[in-house]
């Protein structure tokens, strides 16, 4: 990473490099990526004032999308315009994108050989302990001490980890309901053209017959790129609906092993779509899968944030944002619980999971360490338990 301290030359292509370097080296989630972007561009390299860093972390955290990409994005957009926002995207995207393939080359290769199960085997029982964390974090931090919105993801928290599957609707429910509740009415002259437009990308493609897989690919990850709120993980509890119990695409394992991955590569946690992606129809599949859930990404940055000063605290919006934020919370504590079903399979990936934990909550052990620890566990493990 750049150095925080001092500034340096600004050109638009060492914004690109800077992203570049992010996207290959920025380990430890969206929380730590929107870190490094203040300290490396507003306090070290002073490319960005503290107003520019704080009117695209008020997009970034009111739209849906990833929220280091989108904070990304907007970077570009400021600088460049369409142009810039799409380059530096591209660029902060591109290297965790690789990486994911790679990984799923190797998999599909690989991985029914035993060694590979048995990292895998340690790894999935790693991810738990390193998410209900990440869960927990999420929780507090957006849901505060607003009973209602507890409320909220306590019930999708409930539903989530019983169905097994998002059930969309749910989503936008809580949204009307904490705008009817934070901000009432007056509303519907302001949300009328957004409602149809998000039933649009909330349509089933599925039901298609017609549709082949690429087709399909690029509009379920769409659909599911509209609805990840603050973190990449929100994104888990819609895929899992949809990937292994919809489509079918990934068995119970292979989407445990995807959430794996997601973790112990750096850049975008949703960059994972690649890896399944990849699994369900090689490389053509990534692209498709990659570009369906960072276009909504896109589409909500370069095109409200010419008005983001005139909008960005708009309490209709901020309330409605709140609700499905709290929805999509619940969602992951829930998936939590489901992938937890799937990966403590015995006694050792308890303690796996565990273990995992304590050393992330105690030490604050980066979670790239901790997944190769849990690789580790894995390897040595497995012979015992499957032999």
């Amino acid at each position: 990473m750049s150095e925080p301290g001092g500034s340096s030359a600004y050109s638009f292509g060492n914004l690109l490099l800077y992203f570049f370097r992010l996207g290959a080296t920025g380990f430890g989630g969206p929380i730590a990526l929107v870190g490094y972007m203040q300290r490396d561009l507003v306090e070290g390299r002073q490319w960005l004032t503290k107003e520019q860093y704080r009117r695209g972390l008020a997009l970034a955290q009111l739209a849906p999308g990833p929220l280091a990409a989108q904070l990304a994005i907007y970077f570009g957009f400021m600088k460049r315009g369409i142009l810039g926002a799409t380059l530096v995207g591209f660029a902060f995207i591109l290297p965790s994108f690789v990486m994911v393939v790679v990984i799923g080359m190797v998999y599909k290769l690989y991985g029914g050989f035993e060694w590979m199960q048995a990292v895998f085997y340690g790894i999935g029982a790693g991810v738990i302990g390193i998410i209900v964390k990440s869960a927990y974090r999420l929780a507090t931090v957006t849901l505060k001490k607003r009973a209602l919105l507890w409320a909220i993801f306590s019930v999708l928290f409930i539903i989530t980890a019983f169905t097994e599957q998002e059930i969309v609707w749910l989503f936008l429910l809580s949204g009307f309901v904490a705008l009817f509740v934070f901000a009432p009415p007056r509303f519907l002259t302001k949300l009328n053209g957004f409602v149809p437009a998000m039933a649009l990308m909330l349509g089933e493609p599925r039901r298609s017959p017609q549709l082949d897989v690429l087709t399909k690919i690029f509009l379920y990850f769409a659909k599911a790129g509209a609805f990840v709120f603050g973190s990449g993980l929100a994104i888990v509890p819609f895929l899992h609906g949809g990937v292994v119990q919809d489509y079918h695409w990934l068995n119970e394992r292979q989407f445990l092993d995807a959430v794996a991955v997601a973790m112990i590569t750096p850049g975008p946690v949703v960059i994972t779509v690649g890896f399944i992606g990849y699994l369900v129809s090689g490389f053509p599949g990534a692209v498709a899968a990659a570009l369906g859930v960072f276009l909504p990404v896109y589409l909500f940055v370069v095109l409200p944030a010419p008005y983001i000063e005139r909008y960005a605290h708009n309490q209709k919006l901020v309330a409605f944002v709140d609700g499905i934020t709290a929805a999509a919370t619940g969602a992951i504590a829930g998936a939590v619980v489901v992938l937890g079903r799937r990966a403590i399979t015995d006694i050792p990936t308890g303690a796996i999971a565990i273990v995992m934990l304590a050393l992330h909550v105690r030490f604050k052990i980066p979670e790239p360490l901790l997944i190769f620890g849990a690789a580790v566990a894995g390897l040595l493990l497995f012979q015992f338990t499957h032999s």
